[in-house]
C-alpha cells in the first residue's frame, strides 16, 4: 500500500499507519527550526547596512557569469557586476565566495503549510507555531517565498500579513480556502470546513471569491479532478463564475487537475494557472496552443506522484543529512518500516504513480519546447510524504530527467515563479531587487544536484543560519 493510502482517521486528524520499528533523527536540527520558528516577531527595522559578496559565480536566468561582486545595501541588491569592476562601498563588510556560486532564493507557486506534522494531517495542525515552522524550514533549504495552494483556514490572512517581511522564514503568499465540489476533492475526511469553500450555485461560488478577494487572497484555488472517479467534481458553471468573478477582482485563478480533459475546458473558461501537470495523457497540439495563446502558467509538481513510492525503495539519498534533515522522527520511523515498503512497492497505487510520473514528465518537456510558461511547484505539505524543503530540491532533478536543462529548472524555480506570482523584487540577482541569494558550494548548472551544496542563505541582506 503506498503511504498515500495507509490514511486513517481519529479523532479529526489522519494519520498513516503507524511504523513496526523506530529509527531516531536527530533533535538537533528539529531542535534548531523550532528555535527559528518562535523567532517570528515584530518586523525588523529597514537597515543600511552595506555587504560586498566577492568572488562567487552568478546565476541569473539562463547564464552563469564568472567570478563577480554583489553589493547589499540593507534588503535589496544596490550593484552586481564582473570582478573588479564594481567598487567596494567605503566601511562595508566584505565576504569572500571565491569558488562558489549564487542564485535567487527558490520560489515555490504550488505548496501547503499548516496540514501536517509527521505522519499526521488535520486542521488541528494550523497554528502560527507550526506555520512558523515549517516556513523556517523551506528557507533552510533556500526556499525564500511559499504559495499555500488553499487548504488554509482563516489564520492564514493574519499569518501572511504578520510572517512576511522577515528573516527568520519564507514569505507566505497564498489563496485563502480554495474551492471544491460538495462531496469532492479534496477528500472532506483530511479538512475541515473553514478550509475549503464548497458553494452548490454560480452566485455561491462568486460570493466565495468576492470574500476571499476583499480578505487578501493571492490566488483563488479550483479543485477539478473526480480522483478517479471516487468524487465528484466541481462543475463547470460553477468553475466558470468563480474564474469570471475572481477576474473581475484583479486575481488570478489556478486549478487542481488530473486529466487532459479538464485541463482544456479549464484554459477555455479562462484559467490562470495549471496546478499541476497533466497526468492521464500526452498533451495534444491543441492544448500547447491554446495554453500558449492564452499565456496559461503550468505547474507540473512531478514529485507529488512519485512520493508515492520513491522511499519505500530507499534510495542511497535517504540516507544523506539534506534528506534525513527534512523529515520529521515519525515519518522516518515510517519509511523504514520494511513490511509497508514491500506492500507499497507492490501495491497497484505504486504502478499507477510510476505511470503517472512519466506521463507528466513527458508533458512537462513538450510544454517546456513549445514555449508555454512553466512555474515551481511540489504540493509539498499537502501530504505527510510530500516533504516541505527537500521536496524542492527533488523536484528540480526531475525536471532535469524530463530533459529540462539544470539552468532551465533553476529559471523556472526563480525568476518563473516569480513572475508567476507577480513579485516583482524577487528571483533574481540584479540591482534593485531584494537581496534573497543562495550560496552554493558548487555550480548546480553542471549537476542539478548541487542545488543541495548550500554554503550560506542571505534574506533581505542578512545572513541566516
Amino acid at each position: 500500500m503506498t503511504v498515500e493510502g495507509c490514511i486513517d482517521t481519529e479523532e479529526g486528524k489522519a494519520t498513516l499507519a503507524s511504523p513496526r520499528r523506530f529509527s531516531p533523527l536527530t533533535a538537533a536540527m528539529l531542535a534548531c527550526l523550532l528555535a527559528a520558528a518562535c523567532a517570528h516577531g515584530s518586523k525588523p527595522a529597514a537597515s543600511s547596512a552595506k555587504v560586498v559578496l566577492e568572488g562567487a559565480r552568478v546565476f541569473d536566468g539562463e547564464i552563469l557569469s564568472g567570478p563577480s561582486t554583489v553589493v547589499l545595501e540593507g534588503d535589496l541588491i544596490r550593484a552586481v557586476g564582473p570582478r573588479g569592476s564594481v567598487e567596494i562601498p567605503k566601511g562595508a563588510r566584505v565576504v569572500d565566495y571565491t569558488g562558489k556560486t549564487l542564485l535567487p532564493g527558490l520560489i515555490v507557486a504550488h505548496a501547503h503549510v499548516g496540514h501536517t506534522s509527521g505522519t499526521e494531517m488535520g486542521r488541528s495542525f494550523y497554528t502560527r507555531e507550526l506555520v512558523a515552522q515549517q516556513l523556517t524550514r523551506y528557507q533552510a533549504y533556500g526556499v525564500v517565498a511559499v504559495n499555500a495552494l488553499g487548504m488554509n483556514p482563516p489564520l492564514f490572512y493574519t499569518l501572511r500579513r504578520e510572517l512576511n517581511g522577515h528573516t527568520a522564514g519564507a514569505d507566505l503568499y497564498g489563496a485563502g480556502p480554495g474551492i471544491g465540489a460538495p462531496q469532492g476533492a479534496p477528500p472532506q475526511m483530511q479538512v475541515a470546513e473553514d478550509q475549503v469553500s464548497r458553494p452548490r450555485t454560480a452566485e455561491e461560488a462568486r460570493a466565495v471569491v468576492r470574500d476571499m478577494a476583499e480578505q487578501g487572497v493571492d490566488m483563488v484555488k479550483l479543485w477539478v479532478d473526480s480522483m478517479g472517479g471516487k468524487v465528484p467534481k466541481l462543475a463547470p458553471a460553477l468553475y466558470r463564475a468563480a474564474i469570471d468573478e475572481a477576474h473581475r477582482n484583479g486575481v488570478k485563478v489556478a486549478a487542481h487537475i488530473h486529466d487532459l480533459e479538464d485541463a482544456k475546458a479549464l484554459v477555455e473558461a479562462g484559467v490562470d494557472v495549471i496546478a499541476h501537470g497533466v497526468r492521464d495523457q500526452r498533451v495534444d497540439d491543441a492544448f500547447i496552443q491554446a495554453m500558449k495563446d492564452r499565456e496559461v502558467w503550468y505547474i507540473p509538481t512531478i514529485q507529488l506522484d512519485e512520493a508515492n513510492y520513491i522511499y519505500a525503495e530507499h534510495p542511497a539519498w535517504m540516507n544523506e543529512p539534506f534528506f534525513r534533515a527534512a523529515v520529521e522522527p515519525t515519518l522516518q520511523q515510517h519509511f523504514e518500516d520494511l513490511t509497508w515498503q514491500r506492500e507499497t512497492l507492490a501495491s497497484p497505487e505504486a504502478a499507477k504513480a510510476r505511470k503517472a510520473v512519466a506521463i507528466n514528465q513527458e508533458n512537462l518537456l513538450l510544454l517546456h519546447q513549445a514555449g508555454v510558461k512553466i512555474g515551481f511547484g511540489t504540493d509539498s505539505g499537502a501530504l505527510p510524504q510530500r516533504i516541505p524543503g527537500f521536496a524542492e530540491h527533488r523536484e528540480l532533478e526531475l525536471m532535469v530527467q524530463a530533459g529540462l536543462t539544470p539552468a532551465q529548472a533553476l529559471r523556472v524555480a526563480t525568476s518563473g515563479s516569480a513572475e508567476l506570482l507577480g513579485l516583482k523584487d524577487r528571483g533574481r540577482v540584479a540591482p534593485g531587487m531584494v537581496a534573497d541569494l543562495v550560496v552554493l558550494e558548487v555550480d548546480p548548472t553542471q549537476d542539478i544536484r548541487n542545488t543541495r551544496s548550500i554554503h550560506a542563505l542571505w534574506r533581505r541582506g542578512v545572513e541566516v543560519r
